[in-house]
């Protein structure tokens, strides 16, 4: 099995909430190759690893303070739009989910939704684009509707009381070290996941990270951790 840092145990876990970009969709390459496009034709060259380190799992909002604290360039009003079309356009002829994810929604026993620093446009659109829209609308929550995102906890607390479930009973599933930072901060069980093409580079790396969280790279692994949190003999279909 393809789990490292095994947690002791999963515990009575009623809600199931999922990161979006490089969780359920295998986003993340594209979102940084748009973005360093862009980037470029401003003079801001970056590498891979500091996209990975400063702005993965971050909101819009941290990327333009980062690029302004580490390069003096302010992004021009028209950056983000121009980012948003970039990426619905890849996200339409490129974006899929994540490998085997569809069949373990499928089985999945408890309730779920997403918690995102995407936009509600980006999410919107991922989600019909990969038809994953099924599964979680209208659970989608974004950083729009919180004052902090990842990686302080607000995000994670809004939709567990969205909910209506306590924060020790959720499961987030995150990729990002800020996302992992935001469910520890509240209170709730966490696991990383690996599977996503962007996190091919990061696999050896985990393993040996201090954060104490467990880390899968195939979504089948969560049901062997969690056998609780399937049941193949009842489908629930959209679940709420």
């Amino acid at each position: 099995m393809d789990v490292k840092q095994a947690l002791p145990e999963l515990a009575d876990i009623q809600l199931v909430i999922f990161d979006c970009d490089g969780v359920l969709i295998d986003s993340e390459g594209l979102s940084k190759r748009e973005l360093l496009i862009l980037l470029s034709n401003l003079g801001v060259d970056i590498t891979d690893s500091y996209f990975e380190t400063h702005f993965l799992g971050h909101s819009f909002e941290h990327v333009t303070a980062k690029i302004y604290q580490d390069f003096d360039v302010s992004l021009p009003a028209t950056f983000r739009p121009e980012y948003q079309k970039a990426l619905i356009a890849a996200f339409t002829a490129e974006l899929q989910p994540t490998s085997g994810l569809t069949d373990m929604l499928d089985a999945l026993a408890v309730p779920r939704c997403i918690a995102t620093s995407s936009s509600p446009t980006r999410v919107g659109h991922a989600m019909s684009v990969t038809g994953l829209e099924r599964y979680f609308a209208p659970h989608i929550f974004t950083a729009s509707q919180v004052e902090n995102g990842k990686p302080a906890p607000d995000l994670f607390l809004h939709a567990a009381k969205n909910m209506g479930v306590d924060t020790q009973h959720c499961l987030v599933i995150e990729d990002s070290p800020a996302g992992v930072q935001a469910a520890k901060a509240a209170n709730m069980q966490v696991i990383r996941f690996a599977g996503a093409s962007h996190m091919g580079p990061w696999r050896r790396a985990v393993d040996p990270l201090s954060d104490d969280v467990t880390t899968i790279s195939q979504w089948q692994n969560l049901y062997s951790l969690a056998p609780a949190l399937t049941n193949t003999m009842k489908s629930r279909g959209n679940r709420g």
